[in-house]
């Protein structure tokens, strides 16, 4: 072997980096599942989650209102961005009451619980008094504010419903009395029954399906027994048919599921099938933003309860699914909120937020699909309606709040707050420490969950 100048061999020369052994079974997809595991357990996810699900919801349905809209407002001589600006106003007031209800805390959460709920109360009232009331599409349970505005009380019911049930319940729990079926049922199911009559009285039926779901879901997250949750639920079956069967109207809504004539024999189904008509025009990418057909006096209620079969149309399969999965995205993170809680309060008002949701969202597009009856009910924080957009947005506010007490996440949010450094003890003005900055990166170590 040659040598060099100082008489010592030379080193043989490396050809190629050295192999990285792998552990047998590690490959990219087992990989990849496992960060996304890890990421998706982070303590923020959930903030995260109804955050920017919420959000987008509602930006991609004040862009459909817009579209689906026009066409209605140019009919009753009006402008084209009539109910877009009302929409786009109701937005901005629902976005100062999730901030407000993002910030307030529990105790303060579960103070407006009696007020909301004797509001919604008088509200509801006021509708059956003749000359208050107003009537829309046959249906009376609206107030007029003044000018174009109009409140419907029933949908702020919901919200004080989900509220008084939450303190109630994490009340008696506190004092171990959800263990006897009295105590669980009363005063819950009553007042929640008055509600449902005063709804009922007005005739909307929608609202009132919305309201029974949240009732079951706090019953079920109180731990209701099963026979005990059969009962109610059999007490409310039997009301609900006698209702439908008692109402030609209704009784031809349930005629229309999976119709594709508009004229099925004596029931006339022409706004549900024009919804599927719409459906299956879009095809995969859809017709283009503003180019529906169906919006142009074929589809009734292009804007409100039938916005998702235009959004198909426009922005096709792509875009409902893209709705459904953030409807997913807001569940599940609801979900979270709600199991990762030692809070009785939180566990069931988040619950019953995401109840409400969730079962407006599945009855609302399983009736645009034709696997359910048209309800009446807007799809949540994108059809166009002030008075459902704005509880339902504080209501939004509500798990944004509880998501951020949970203390992983309280403390993730801590560590993203820079701290400059000062200067040094008799130093002069030129020498200064470098700034240190608390990142999540830094003090990673320091927590307990590991997340960063």
């Amino acid at each position: 072997m040659a040598g060099n100048r100082t008489g010592r061999p030379s080193a043989p020369r490396a050809t190629g980096r050295p192999a990285v052994s792998r552990p047998p079974g590690d490959n990219p997809v087992r990989r990849f599942y496992t960060r996304a595991r890890r990421a998706w357990d982070r303590p923020l996810t959930a903030y995260y989650l109804i955050l920017g699900s919420s959000m987008l919801i509602t930006v991609l349905g004040i862009v459909m209102v817009y579209s689906a809209s026009q066409i209605k407002a140019l009919q009753l001589s009006l402008p084209g961005t009539y109910f877009f600006r009302k929409q786009f106003l109701a937005a901005v007031l629902g976005t100062v009451l999730l901030l407000i209800a993002s910030r307030m805390p529990s105790k303060l959460h579960r103070a407006l619980a009696y007020p909301m709920l004797l509001g919604s109360v008088f509200l509801m009232v006021l509708v059956q008094i003749p000359g208050i009331g107003v009537a829309v599409n046959g249906n009376q349970n609206w107030i007029s504010i003044g000018g174009p505005f109009q409140l419907q009380p029933s949908e702020f019911g919901k919200l004080a419903l989900v509220l008084w049930g939450a303190d109630l319940l994490a009340r008696k729990q506190d004092k171990r009395l959800l263990t006897q079926w009295k105590h669980m049922l009363v005063p819950l199911v009553p007042a929640a029954f008055m509600l449902l009559g005063l709804i009922m009285l007005g005739g909307d039926m929608g609202t009132a399906i919305i309201l029974t779901a949240i009732l079951f879901g706090l019953l079920w997250l109180a731990g209701a027994p099963t026979r005990l949750f059969a009962g109610v639920l059999a007490i409310a079956g039997t009301i609900g048919l006698m209702l439908i069967t008692s109402s030609p109207n209704r009784m031809a809504r349930l005629s229309c599921i999976g119709a594709t004539e508009p004229q099925s024999g004596p029931v006339d189904c022409w706004q549900a099938v024009h919804g599927i008509y719409a459906l299956a025009s879009g095809g995969i990418f859809g017709s283009g933003l503003g180019a529906s057909v169906e919006k142009w006096g074929q589809l009734p209620e292009a804007h409100t309860d039938f916005i998702f079969a235009i959004t198909g149309e426009e922005l096709g399969l792509a875009g409902t699914l893209s709705v459904l999965a953030l409807f997913a995205a807001l569940g599940y993170a609801g979900i979270r909120v709600a199991g990762r809680t030692e809070d009785p309060f939180v566990r069931y008002a988040a619950g019953g937020v995401t109840t409400w949701i969730t079962a407006q969202a599945v009855i609302n597009i399983g009736a645009v699909l034709g696997l359910l009856p048209i309800a009446g009910v807007p799809l949540p924080l994108f059809s166009y309606g002030g008075s459902a957009l704005l509880p339902t947005m504080f209501a939004i506010g509500l798990l944004i709040a509880f998501a951020r007490e949970d203390p992983a996440a309280r403390a993730a949010l801590a560590m993203r707050q820079p701290r400059f450094g000062r200067k040094r003890a008799g130093g002069s003005g030129n020498s200064r420490r470098p700034r240190s900055w608390n990142t999540m990166r830094r003090r990673a170590s320091a927590r307990s969950s590991g997340e960063r």
